[in-house]
């Protein structure tokens, strides 16, 4: 009951900040994209584009970009995969990440996409910061893994395989935040993201959360652990502000 209550509260605050959405449309040649963005800014402000989880831009994401809008940042939620695509189930969201997780380029160029449509808009393109849940927390790393030209990500309980042999250094800051508990990552998948992270003489760190399952930052997930869930939007919001400060 607990937690229906909190679904209903977390869907009726962010039904009454929905207004402070605006939908932003932009093309990938003739594929239509729409994400969403919490204003159109002249002022060079520092910004945060967010990478949604598997099914598409959702209440989590639309949460993380008006909390981040209230702090001072100009806050875009990516649409990767584009008018006509958008799964309307699991199976579908199965089908479509499973072919970004096979081709990151593919998925690095949607993100860049939307990194040029927020500078666009008035983001400084000097302090950008790229944060993803799940789907989009793999999205964050592949960010960071491709160089793009943002100050430093974050993956929230994202995949973290897939990053071994590109033999480039990365760039951008990292923060990984694990649930402990997570059965979708195994060690040898940590394992390897500890080798990568080595021979990428990358700038990282990662966060464990105890008694926290995959999606324990959702709301609307049987898994949300909501002492995780608040501390690992903590140290977030800590690492925003310290690389766009």
């Amino acid at each position: 009951m607990k937690k229906i209550i909190l679904i209903l509260i977390t869907s009726l605050a962010i039904n009454s900040m929905a207004q402070n959405l605006q939908q932003i449309t932009y093309f990938d040649n003739n594929q239509e994209l729409n994400g969403l963005i919490t204003s159109k800014s002249e002022n060079n402000k520092p910004a945060v584009l967010i990478l949604p989880a598997w099914m598409g831009i959702d209440n989590e994401a639309k949460t993380a970009a008006l909390n981040l809008s209230e702090k001072g940042y100009l806050s875009m939620i990516a649409d990767i995969y584009g008018k006509g695509n958008i799964p309307t189930n699991i199976e579908e969201a199965k089908k479509i990440t499973t072919l970004y997780k096979a081709d990151h380029k593919a998925y690095q160029h949607r993100i860049q996409l939307a990194l040029e449509t927020l500078i666009e808009n008035g983001a400084n393109p000097n302090k950008i910061i790229v944060i993803g849940y799940c789907f989009g927390g793999t999205g964050a790393l592949e960010a960071a893994r491709g160089n793009l030209k943002v100050n430093g990500v974050v993956s929230i309980h994202g995949s973290l395989t897939n990053g071994l042999n590109r033999n480039n250094k990365i760039i951008p800051q990292i923060l990984i935040e694990h649930g402990a508990n997570d059965d979708l990552v195994s060690s040898e998948d940590i394992s390897n993201l500890i080798t990568e992270m080595n021979q990428t003489n990358a700038i990282w760190q990662m966060n464990y959360y105890g008694n926290s399952k995959h999606t324990f930052t959702n709301p609307e997930s049987k898994d949300y652990n909501e002492i995780s869930s608040k501390r690992s939007w903590i140290d977030t919001v800590n690492f925003i502000e310290e690389l766009l400060k």
